[in-house]
């Protein structure tokens, strides 16, 4: 079994590990770190639950080895909330029941938040687009788009407010 020394930033953080070539990063994240808020569904990459952002974008854990992001820097959903603040789309999803067992939650919160960044006013029907991605059993989703409308919502009423 081949070994091999990571160093990754994870929230800010930086982890030095040895990690084993076959190990996930869901598990290394998981296991390793303690970040626990990274859920392990299918380990195919549908279901979405362990979506994170690795340098800038929202990928699947459960699809990449740990040894693969050596040097890299990854958000987990622990990472979202600041000094204990929740960030507006955690806060919405509280607001509008976006969220019932919330096993699927942080994969949701992890690729919205990617998506809001790169496509701030998305149509309804582009959201459902992006959620397809993520597999829910609890909300039927209703909920989780609400969420994110209203933090689309509350987005652009902020930035109209920084322009005056």
């Amino acid at each position: 079994m081949s070994v091999h020394e990571i160093e990754v930033t994870i929230n800010g953080t930086k982890y030095r590990e040895q990690v084993e070539s076959r190990m996930l990063l869901s598990d290394f994240l998981r296991e390793t770190c303690g970040l626990t808020g990274t859920h392990v569904g299918c380990e195919h990459g549908v279901c979405g639950a362990c979506t994170i952002n690795l340098n800038g974008s929202a990928v699947r854990s459960c699809l990449i080895f740990a040894v693969q992001v050596d040097g890299q820097s990854i958000t987990t959903v622990e990472g979202l909330a600041k000094d204990g603040e929740l960030t507006p789309l955690q806060k919405n999803f509280i607001k509008c029941h976006g969220l019932q067992c919330g096993f699927c939650t942080p994969g949701i919160l992890m690729s919205t938040t990617d998506y809001l960044q790169k496509n701030p006013n998305p149509t309804v029907q582009e959201i459902k687009e992006m959620l397809s991605g993520h597999l829910c059993r609890c909300t039927g989703y209703g909920g989780i788009i609400e969420a994110i409308q209203k933090t689309i919502e509350e987005n652009s009423k902020e930035l109209e407010h920084e322009r005056r």
